[in-house]
């Protein structure tokens, strides 16, 4: 029997005027269902992981899951081959990558969410490494990973926080779609699916809904690129 894989891959986790995870609060919410007890935590990204721990627990437990953050587990492999859920949350994706491949935790992870079918929550830099790779990240490589290579939990690439060239800027340096295009100067690169702040992506199956408040531009290699708004069906690039 083929396992639903389930995953929600959100732009960032706090928006301007509200709170941390306020945004997509309903949407995790619905994601987790009434079956998820407790949601495993991979605080990676950021260097004060007991202090980032601390504030996705008040959030989870205000939504009424409990939450455990991997890096309390003596043993972190283990913690993901028990665990109901995971969310990874944002900061330098290069630092979380690294700790990903430090802590043996790629294949574990894969399994869990592709065979076991768990579900799995991003944000940010989370939503990075849920993807092909990380080379369409806009952090800086503070730490040098052994891979750019990511988790592959779909099978294109993801680019948060995407910024719109600002008109009234006298900056003359690269826009972020410029930037998309240069990586898509090189040969066999997949699409890269931009999500503007206030944006996600479910993926239930073979099937890949934008959720959100705002639009998503999505860059295809040798094409324009186009806008979509939300509710947008992208279950074509789970076939790339």
């Amino acid at each position: 029997m083929m396992t639903l894989k389930r995953l929600l891959l959100v732009s960032n986790s706090t928006l301007h005027g509200g709170g941390y995870l306020e945004h997509c609060q309903d949407q995790i919410q619905k994601f987790l269902g009434e079956q998820v007890k407790r949601v495993l935590f991979i605080p990676y990204a950021l260097h004060d992981r007991d202090e980032y721990a601390k504030t996705a627990r008040q959030k989870f437990e205000s939504l009424g899951y409990a939450l455990d953050s991997i890096h309390e587990a003596a043993d972190p492999v283990d913690a993901v081959l028990k665990s109901e859920a995971i969310f990874i949350g944002g900061g330098n994706t290069f630092r979380l990558l690294k700790a990903l491949y430090d802590n043996n935790l790629i294949p574990v992870i894969r399994k869990k969410v592709v065979e076991d079918g768990i579900p799995y929550i991003g944000s940010s830099a989370g939503t990075n490494v849920a993807t092909i790779s990380i080379c369409t990240t806009n952090d800086m490589p503070i730490v040098y990973p052994p891979s750019l290579q990511a988790l592959g939990l779909v099978p294109f690439n993801i680019n948060p926080h995407y910024l719109d060239p600002d008109v009234n800027s006298k900056h003359m340096g690269e826009t972020r779609e410029q930037r998309i295009r240069q990586y898509h100067e090189e040969l066999d690169t997949p699409p890269v699916l931009a999500l503007r702040e206030g944006c996600m992506l479910l993926v239930e199956g073979d099937k890949a809904t934008l959720l959100g408040v705002t639009k998503a531009r999505l860059f295809l290699r040798g094409k324009s690129p186009t806008e979509h708004e939300p509710e947008q069906d992208f279950s074509f690039l789970l076939n790339q």
